[in-house]
């Protein structure tokens, strides 16, 4: 809410609750849940560790005027108490220095609990907002394969994915319920198409009607997608089933017809924060014992949506790392799960060329990138990000293994990139584009992803009227200064690349971001 609807934070008693009624004999706190769902939603957010210091954050954000306060049990994620104005137009968000995110809808992330290193499956992905938070919760080391079927909403999820700079995600366009099988995943998260009746709060009580031939497909598509989901895990792995509605026919009765014939189990979810267990029981309908074990979100607990979110263990393996994950987390899993013989079939090394390009312009392209990065000074301590060519771009990726190979059935020297029902959209994060003349020049993404460490030459910091009027398309002198690509940043961000050539100096941040930052600067 914005400090002019502040007062209007209370319960709007007009809003019916007659659609929620049914949940009355279930409910732990009926007035509360009725008031919370009549209560205007507050904005949550959750901060891209990694990318920004929380307290570095906080206080940029409440020296503009909003004000933040954290969620128990919930790391990086904060409620927004105040608004002077939307907080979507600020830098810092299109910087992705954080994501607009539901604050119940962290938790399904959190309950899944990727460690670095891991192969980690989200299964309905878009519009990205788990992706990310996985990729994050992951320090982006390992992969994340991302899949949704709709290509309106694989363009959302590319957004907050490249926003936000993680370069371990593979976006994929399928069906879940279609995906190969082979490759195994540690762990998988279905965030399923639901009922939505978790945002009544946040429609203000406008849900569409029921409807039997709805309910129908709906519980049938999600039994569906979970079983796929239990398919593609690996022995001892993990598995998350997770819908933001309060309906058990979605909930409970899904996740038990599965139980009965599926080798997983239910587990605790391991977080500190307010909830109800699940339901044993629904009217005349009993549910196995351990779906106690699965939390009810309600718009109380949180103070946000409602959600139901359930932790599953595949049988076999040897389950969870004995000691909290560090730096080598990712080999210690796969030495774990090898001491155990479980292979680690369909995983292939990402190539250095996308399938089907040639392999002597990839191996001379990779040369010249090789080069402009030590020319501009990055990763004087290693650690350079994997680079794909495709096209005209290279793609800078932090995984180094993925299944593509295995899901096309391809031969490692002629590997596919799409099958008869799938597709690979991008892998990682734009990072390089070669020029007509074959010049290589790094993206705005890689330089502010990776820039921390650019030669102090090729940086540049315009103040605020010389920024606004280079991303407005007009150029500046720039004396003394070798041609080529620069880093432009503003008050310590990076921001991405300008270019120096013989009219001066110009921004190639792209249009549509420089648009959205020229509305930022001048408020």
């Amino acid at each position: 809410m914005t400090e002019a609807g502040a007062e209007a934070a209370v319960a709007d008693e007009s809003i019916p609750v007659d659609r929620l009624l049914r949940y009355r004999e279930v409910m732990d706190d009926w007035d509360a849940f009725v008031e919370a769902s009549r209560t205007p939603e507050p904005a949550g957010l959750r901060i891209r560790a990694g990318l920004v210091e929380a307290n570095e954050l906080e206080d940029r954000l409440e020296r503009q005027g909003f004000g933040l306060e954290p969620v128990a049990g919930l790391p990086d994620v904060r409620t927004v108490r105040r608004q002077p104005e939307a907080i979507s137009r600020t830098l810092e968000y299109w910087l992705g220095h954080f994501h607009l995110q539901q604050t119940v809808m962290a938790v399904p992330s959190l309950a899944l609990g990727p460690q670095p290193g891991e192969r980690v499956l989200d299964l309905c992905a878009a519009p990205g907002g788990k992706t990310t938070h996985l990729a994050q919760l992951m320090d982006d080391r390992g992969i994340v394969v991302a899949v949704d079927p709709k290509e309106k909403r694989l363009r959302g999820l590319m957004s907050n994915v490249f926003r936000l700079l993680h370069p371990g995600v593979l976006v994929v366009a399928a069906d879940g319920l279609t995906l190969p099988t082979g490759p195994l995943f540690h762990r998988v998260l279905v965030d399923a198409p639901c009922s939505a009746e978790g945002n009544f709060r946040k429609q203000r009580g406008r849900l569409p009607p029921r409807k039997p031939a709805f309910d129908h497909h709906i519980r049938q598509l999600q039994e569906g997608l979970l079983r796929q989901a239990i398919r593609q895990t690996r022995p001892g792995g993990v598995v998350v089933y997770s819908t933001c509605t309060f309906a058990p026919e979605e909930n409970e009765a899904v996740v038990a017809r599965v139980l009965a014939d599926s080798p997983v189990e239910v587990e605790p979810i391991e977080l500190d924060a307010p909830h109800a267990p699940g339901l044993t029981r629904w009217h005349d309908e009993r549910f196995p014992d351990e779906l106690r074990h699965a939390w009810r979100l309600y718009p109380h607990h949180l103070d946000s949506g409602g959600a139901f979110v359930v932790r599953l263990r595949k049988a076999g393996g040897a389950g969870e790392p004995r000691e909290a994950p560090g730096r080598e987390a990712g080999a210690e899993v796969d030495e774990r799960l090898a001491e155990e013989g479980i292979g680690d079939s369909g995983w292939s090394p990402i190539p250095p060329g996308f399938p089907g390009e040639d392999p002597g312009e990839v191996a001379r392209r990779q040369k010249r990138i090789g080069e402009e990065i030590r020319r501009f000074g990055l990763f004087p301590h290693g650690g350079a990000p994997h680079h794909m060519i495709r096209g005209d771009r290279a793609w800078a990726c932090t995984a180094r293994e993925w299944p593509v190979e295995a899901w096309s059935g391809s031969a490692p020297e002629a590997p596919a990139a799409e099958g008869p029902d799938w597709r690979v959209v991008s892998m990682g994060l734009r990072a390089w584009r070669q020029s007509p003349s074959g010049h290589e020049t790094p993206s705005s993404d890689f330089l502010s992803r990776w820039g921390r460490h650019m030669d102090p030459d090729r940086v540049v910091e315009p103040d605020r009227d010389d920024l606004l009027s280079l991303l407005r398309g007009q150029r500046l002198e720039a004396p003394g200064m070798d041609p080529g690509p620069v880093l432009l940043t503003h008050e310590g961000y990076r921001l991405g690349r300008g270019m120096v050539g013989r009219g001066g100096l110009r921004s190639e941040i792209p249009r549509a971001v420089a648009d959205r930052l020229i509305g930022v600067l001048e408020g």
